[in-house]
């Protein structure tokens, strides 16, 4: 895609993080944006603050566990603007899950399947034969994680594993888009940037917005969720580590930049690393030795260790 100006995106959990940053990205280039969240507060807070600026956005108030929401926030996107050029499935959570993963509740690997895998796929379905039937030049791009997409972190099995799905789900939407010949593409976007440090985004709240249907006794309360970067940060110290935090900006210019090259990985260079010492132990048929890490200072723990 090299022409973004007068386009139309849409970007799922968008008030706030990577999605914000998506959004005022794709309108620094000259193109129109639905913000699409939950958090109907923060939604309208962030579309009052973007349009201030001059930029065109609307806001839905979506929930993506709910296959109308995104109809209704696709029909939205159509009388706004008439069209969609670009859908990016952004939102996600994470489970707040306990213990081992033979421990963590059923609720939270409903939850956060029905978050991060099926709301990207009832995304596609609602929204690619709109784009397709348009017959011009589009994308999806679809959020993933090195933490399950290039390997998982073992401590983090629920969130590793959506991300998984969802890396192989976008493999073979790009697969089947080739094979017809579509002027639509599929990307997987890796939240990665030039700058060392975190992502501080609304994946450090497990447990916020959770509906009631996937409630379990001892989860965090939903409307504030559970401040895990405070407890990350609270270790790192303690370690002796200091924490910086990268600019989301730099998510966002990577995005950009896969869309115009026709990149299917958008990642930083190196951030698969992971991914080639996965790739060989499969071709050596040897243990997933690359799992075993120093301490993690998301957990307190050292990687594979039982205290």
């Amino acid at each position: 895609m090299q022409t973004f100006s007068g386009k139309v995106a849409v970007v799922t959990g968008s008030a706030g993080g990577i999605g914000r940053a998506l959004v005022e990205r794709f309108t620094d280039e000259g193109m129109k944006a639905v913000i699409a969240d939950i958090d109907a507060a923060l939604l309208d807070q962030t579309v009052g603050e973007l349009r201030d600026e001059g930029r065109d956005v609307v806001g839905v108030r979506t929930d993506v566990t709910e296959l109308s929401d995104l109809e209704a926030l696709r029909d939205e996107t159509l009388e706004a603007y008439g069209s969609v050029d670009i859908l990016c499935n952004n939102a996600a959570v994470g489970s707040a899950s306990e213990g081992h993963c033979w421990e963590h509740h059923m609720n939270d690997w409903r939850w956060s399947f029905d978050v991060n895998v099926l709301a990207v796929i009832n995304g596609c379905n609602v929204f690619v034969p709109t784009m397709l039937a348009q017959d011009t030049e589009g994308a999806v791009v679809n959020t993933t994680s090195g933490n399950g997409g290039f390997a998982p972190l073992i401590h983090s099995a629920v969130y590793a594993t959506t991300k998984a799905a969802i890396t192989t789900f976008t493999e073979c939407l790009w697969g089947q888009l080739r094979e017809i010949d579509a002027k639509l593409t599929a990307h997987l976007l890796y939240p990665s940037t030039k700058t060392p440090g975190l992502l501080q985004t609304g994946i450090w709240q497990p447990g916020r917005h959770r509906h009631a249907r996937y409630d379990r006794p001892g989860a965090p309360p939903p409307d504030t969720g559970q401040d895990r970067l405070s407890m990350m940060l609270d270790r790192a110290k303690a370690a002796g580590q200091e924490m910086t935090f990268a600019p989301l900006s730099e998510v966002a210019d990577l995005c950009i930049e896969g869309l115009r090259d026709d990149i299917f990985w958008i990642a930083q260079p190196g951030s698969a690393d992971s991914a080639l010492a996965r790739a060989q132990t499969q071709v050596d048929r040897t243990p997933p030795s690359y799992l075993v890490q120093g301490p993690n200072v998301m957990t307190g723990r050292v990687a594979g260790s039982k205290d």
